[in-house]
């Protein structure tokens, strides 16, 4: 009797899509070699299965300061209960490969712990596991590339089933490509002009949305797929000077929609609109109609290939008549290639449009390119407002992002260059999505040492606000904040805000206990960031911990967390005469117990 193969099990946790882009690739080469896979996001799989499985390989990334992405959390608290003992995946093979940043501090601390985890509950490695870091110059390939060799070598002693033409079979590009996972219809547009509903329709608007997320599956959860409201600029200020090399803006939002309950703390998630310019050059370099209307259809597939898996650059290499455009673009596909692929399109951030330009004898049809140009992503952002001060309303605190690339090229953030171009009285709706970020509301009972440098100070706007509406009703703890900027006539975000609400009885001011101490770098000849202004007030620190304050830090994920922890260490180490080890230890107490928090981006 014919044994039946197994399908390999590749789990992924996404917060960004980084971890289902490795994911996809693991399957594809696995695929490639004729191995049965299964690919699901962990939010999509029954924990409580693993131990049917035959071999399982993670795929994680980690968030903020060494979290689990949204999509992992309950996954990640079944494989922590305490009822399943060393011997429950016994027999189970699995490879775990982490995406993360050696610039945080917790670098990789998803995939660490899972490896672990897994190990504890009687599981068996195949590789060691892998750990890609976004600061390598060829990010976070330059590891998956080797951990994959290993993977394939090792699997096919211990599971031969799995490749039963050996690691090395490889399925040929052209037998791999075969046809696009989506069917593209064109409509007569004089026909559907009565299907279409008005643009204030926010149900229709919600609706077309999500189709149009939900057909890149597992990009985003299907819950999430639809905006949780619509929202209307009603403000759009500078708060940087106009002589200043960063534009930074302050927004406020009304609700036109459903009206969502956030809290402070909490993150707004912003689909942005395209550059119509760029709308235009695409649809003229892809041949397109810009007049046609088109519905979008998944394809029954026949084939046992992974079609949605497939490499965009081997697609675009069976679709170029150029034969040098051909054989370049089979070299960026392949591992030898990985290095200068990195540095052709990740470190220039090339769009697609450049890409098709670069390779002008390419002429894939529309229905590959529906499967092939990835969505657009949300951009997340802090909120700074309380809605108890603006009920109705949602203020961000935005750096417009713009640099120059390693080849001079000048780029522009497409969200954040979107917004600061939004005119107020323009009736533009913006979709959003409401989510909890890492920054828990306090009650109004416990006291706070707020360090917020740069556009970090965001959420602690709200935080302040919060606190000012709640001690017209009652008693509240006190705040103290540090703010860092470059120079005090340049960039102090929101100099009016705090001035005000540390003077006069505020919630900032030293009548009521709190303190506002901001730190301008450049203003003397020294450099003052804002850890330097902490230990200035060394003593009021020490004072506000041993009364059981919480600390939160905001803002820049290269140094500015790891300074402030090193900052609060001298403080403790010296205010208590204690050890920098002893302090450092009462500092992870601090952060078990939920009184240290931390929300970085970079």
């Amino acid at each position: 009797m014919e044994m039946v193969s197994k399908k390999l099990l590749i789990l992924y946790a996404t917060q960004t899509g980084n971890a289902l882009d490795a994911a996809e690739r693991i399957a594809r080469e696995a695929d490639r070699r004729a191995c049965l896979v299964l690919i699901r996001s962990t939010d999509e799989y029954d924990a409580s299965s693993l131990p049917e499985e035959d071999t399982v390989i993670f795929v994680v990334s980690t968030t903020g300061q060494g979290d689990t992405p949204d999509s992992m959390k309950v996954f990640w608290r079944f494989l922590l209960q305490r009822n399943l003992d060393s011997h429950w995946l016994e027999g189970i093979y699995y490879a775990v490969f982490g995406l993360g940043d050696s610039g945080y501090q917790k670098y990789n601390f998803v995939a660490k712990k899972l490896d672990k985890r897994l190990s504890d509950l009687g599981a068996t490695a195949v590789v060691e596991r892998g750990l890609g870091d976004d600061q390598h110059p060829s990010g976070y390939e330059a590891a998956l590339d080797p951990w994959m060799s290993s993977l394939w070598s090792r699997l096919c002693e211990i599971k031969p089933n799995f490749f039963p033409k050996g690691p090395d079979f490889v399925v040929p590009n052209v037998e791999l490509v075969g046809q696009p996972k989506f069917q593209v219809t064109c409509h007569n547009i004089e026909n559907m002009d009565s299907q279409l509903s008005t643009a204030t329709d926010f149900k229709y608007l919600e609706m077309q949305i999500g189709r149009a997320r939900s057909m890149s599956a597992g990009k985003v959860s299907h819950e999430k797929s639809k905006p949780d409201a619509f929202l209307k600029m009603i403000k759009n200020c500078p708060l940087t000077r106009a002589s200043h090399k960063k534009d930074v803006r302050h927004f406020e939002f009304k609700f036109v929609s459903q009206v969502m309950q956030y809290e402070i703390g909490d993150v707004l998630e912003v689909l942005p609109s395209q550059n119509p310019a760029a709308v235009d050059s695409f649809i003229q370099r892809c041949n397109l109609d810009p007049e046609s209307f088109i519905t979008v259809h998944p394809r029954e597939m026949e084939t046992h290939h992974l079609d949605n898996n497939v490499n965009p650059l081997e697609v675009m290499s069976f679709f170029a008549t150029a034969e040098h455009e051909k054989e370049r673009l089979q070299y960026f596909a392949s591992p030898e290639g990985r290095d200068d692929l990195y540095q052709y399109n990740q470190k220039e951030r090339r769009t697609v449009l450049e890409v098709l330009e670069d390779f002008p004898s390419v002429q894939m049809p529309f229905e590959w390119l529906v499967q092939l140009v990835p969505p657009l992503k949300n951009r997340a952002f802090s909120i700074s407002s309380s809605p108890l001060a603006h009920p109705n309303q949602v203020h961000l605190t935005v750096d417009v992002v713009s640099w120059t690339t390693p080849f001079k090229r000048k780029r522009l953030g497409l969200c954040s260059t979107w917004l600061a171009s939004l005119d107020p009285e323009q009736k533009i709706y913006i979709p959003v999505w409401f989510h909890k970020g890492l920054l828990p509301p306090p009650p109004p009972s416990l006291p706070l040492i707020l360090i917020g440098p740069g556009t970090g100070c965001a959420p602690f706007r709200g935080f302040v606000e919060e606190r000012a509406v709640q001690s017209l009703s009652g008693p509240i703890a006190p705040i103290i904040l540090f703010f860092g900027c470059r120079n005090e006539e340049n960039d102090f975000l929101y100099q009016d805000f705090w001035l005000f609400h540390s003077q006069n009885d505020g919630v900032l001011s030293e009548a009521k206990g709190g303190g506002f101490y901001a730190a301008f770098s450049r203003d003397q000849p020294q450099k003052v960031y804002a850890q330097h202004k902490m230990q200035e007030q060394s003593q009021r620190i020490w004072n506000f911990l041993c009364k059981g304050a919480a600390i939160y830090v905001a803002g820049s994920s290269t140094k500015m967390p790891s300074d402030v922890m090193l900052a609060f260490e001298e403080i403790i180490s010296k205010e208590s005469e204690a050890s920098r080890e002893s302090a450092a230890r009462w500092l992870r107490s601090l952060e078990k117990a939920g009184k240290y928090h931390v929300e970085a981006w970079s």
